[in-house]
């Protein structure tokens, strides 16, 4: 993800597709606001509500499009080497604790942990086929590299 040309960056293959900096957007709140906070409230205070969060809505009220991606990029990575010292620094974490999340119900530690990563994987394989549209959509015909 470093060094992409902004044109790369800001393409999207489609108006409601995101670009590659909502992603980078995306993934850096998500990671501070969501994944590490649940998995954290979920381990320390499990029967205390949730704070609501918008992923979603997230995407136009704090202006992912007007964000410098290659400083979103730096936060995210900073944020998550946070997280993962964060994670390595729990002895006894009680993964079988259970919060009651607002829509899904109760929700392990360890299943938040879990989510988190198949997150990332989700997240992963959207930037890969973004990428992949991109190079079509620039040079045409890309049969040669193999079927998608």
């Amino acid at each position: 993800m470093e060094n992409v040309p902004k044109e790369v960056y800001l393409w999207r293959p489609s108006p409601k597709k995101w670009c590659l900096l909502e992603i980078v957007c995306h993934l850096f709140d998500e990671e501070r606001e969501d994944f590490k906070a649940r998995v954290k409230h979920t381990l320390e205070t499990p029967d205390e509500k949730m704070a609501p969060i918008d992923p979603v809505g997230w995407v136009k009220k704090r202006n992912y499009i007007g964000e410098d991606f290659d400083q979103k990029l730096t936060d995210f990575l900073i944020e998550r080497d946070i997280s993962v010292e964060w994670l390595r620094s729990l002895s006894t974490p009680k993964w079988e604790n259970i919060s009651n999340h607002p829509k899904l119900g109760p929700i392990t530690a360890g299943t938040f942990l879990a989510s988190w990563l198949a997150h990332d994987y989700l997240h992963f394989r959207q930037i890969t086929k973004l990428k992949y549209d991109y190079l079509e959509s620039i040079g045409g015909d890309v049969g040669y590299a193999g079927g998608w």
